[in-house]
C-alpha cells in the first residue's frame, strides 16, 4: 500500500504542471546580510572620518606635511622639528640671517663619510667635551689665516702671540 501511494503522488505531481521555487534569501539569513551591510557602511564611514582627521591634524597640504615642504630644491623644514632616528642629508642650512641650533640631551655626532660608508673624520660634541677625529685638525681665521693646526706629526699655533693663563702641569 504505501508503494502505491507513493506512486500516485508522483504522477499526480506531473499532471499539475510544473513547480515555482522561490529563488533568494529569506528569514534570519536576510536579516543577517542586511546587518553585515550595515556594519560594513559603518565601518567605511568611520575609516574615511578619521582618515580625514588624521589629514587635518597632521596638517597634510598638497605642498607637503606639517612643517615639512616639497620644493624645486628638495624638502624645506620651517619650525622646530625633532628627529627619533639619524637625519642623513646632503646640505643643512638655516634660514638667511637666521641661526641653525642643534639640541641633544647626550651629545651631537657628525660623520663624514667615504663612498664606501667608511667614517673618515667624526666630529662629537658632548656635555664634558669636544672631540675630533681625523687625519687632521684646524682653526681657521673668517679671513682664512691659520690659527691653530694638528696632526700626527705636528702641532702649528699659528696666531702672532701665544699667551697660556696656567700651567698644566703641577
Amino acid at each position: 500500500m504505501p508503494q502505491e501511494q507513493y506512486a500516485q503522488r508522483s504522477t499526480m505531481q506531473s499532471s499539475e504542471g510544473p513547480h515555482v521555487y522561490k529563488v533568494g534569501i529569506y528569514g534570519w539569513r536576510k536579516r543577517c546580510l542586511y546587518f553585515f551591510v550595515l556594519l560594513l557602511m559603518i565601518l567605511i564611514l568611520v575609516n574615511l572620518a578619521m582618515t580625514i582627521w588624521i589629514l587635518k591634524v597632521m596638517n597634510f597640504t598638497i605642498d607637503g606635511m606639517g612643517n615639512l615642504r616639497i620644493t624645486e630644491k628638495g624638502l624645506k623644514l620651517e619650525g622646530d622639528s625633532e628627529f627619533l632616528k639619524p637625519l642623513y642629508a646632503k646640505e643643512i642650512r638655516s634660514r638667511t640671517g637666521n641661526p641653525l641650533y642643534f639640541q641633544s640631551a647626550q651629545n651631537v655626532t657628525v660623520n663624514i663619510l667615504n663612498e664606501k660608508s667608511k667614517v673618515l673624520t667624526r666630529l662629537v660634541t658632548g656635555p664634558k667635551a669636544v672631540e675630533a677625529y681625523s687625519q687632521k685638525f684646524q682653526v681657521l681665521t673668517t679671513s682664512g689665516k691659520l690659527l691653530f693646526s694638528a696632526d700626527d706629526n705636528e702641532v702649528v699655533v699659528g696666531a702672532e702671540r701665544l699667551k697660556v693663563l696656567e700651567s698644566l702641569v703641577k
